[in-house]
């Protein structure tokens, strides 16, 4: 799901849509006015599931998608090499998410433990910056 907006109300650390991927804003700088044309804004963001950085120059006035990300928890039920099982809290469904590169050199998700998830369109991530 995802919600439009203008590119004025955007601020750092909230989420957007570039090139069709969620992103974390990193940082957004605006111009002034020029003699003919309106406010420019500079988005940089860097993808929530990919870890891509991506930049847009938009109109402060443009509108633009920002998506509706659900942060939700699950029981880690298993765990297979860098793949984790975890079912869900609320809908009881199991999913199979890849386990981030530093929890898992920290050995932060063994079965049994409730992990933070996030959830946008079909796709998962582990979460434990929360």
């Amino acid at each position: 799901m995802k919600e439009m907006t203008e590119v004025r109300m955007l601020k750092e650390g909230k989420y957007v849509l570039l090139d069709d991927e969620p992103c974390t804003i990193v940082s957004i700088a605006t111009s002034k006015p020029g003699k003919h044309g309106a406010a420019k804004a500079r988005i940089e963001g860097i993808g929530v599931f990919d870890g891509q950085k991506r930049s847009a120059i938009l109109p402060v006035t443009a509108k633009i998608y920002v998506p509706i990300i659900e942060r939700r928890t699950g029981q880690v039920i298993s765990v297979m090499g860098d793949t984790a099982q975890v079912m869900d809290l609320e809908t009881y469904e199991t999913i199979e998410m890849k386990i981030p590169e530093e929890l898992r050199e920290r050995g932060l998700i063994e079965p049994g433990r409730e992990v933070p998830f996030l959830h946008y369109e079909g796709r998962y991530k582990i979460d434990l910056r929360a």
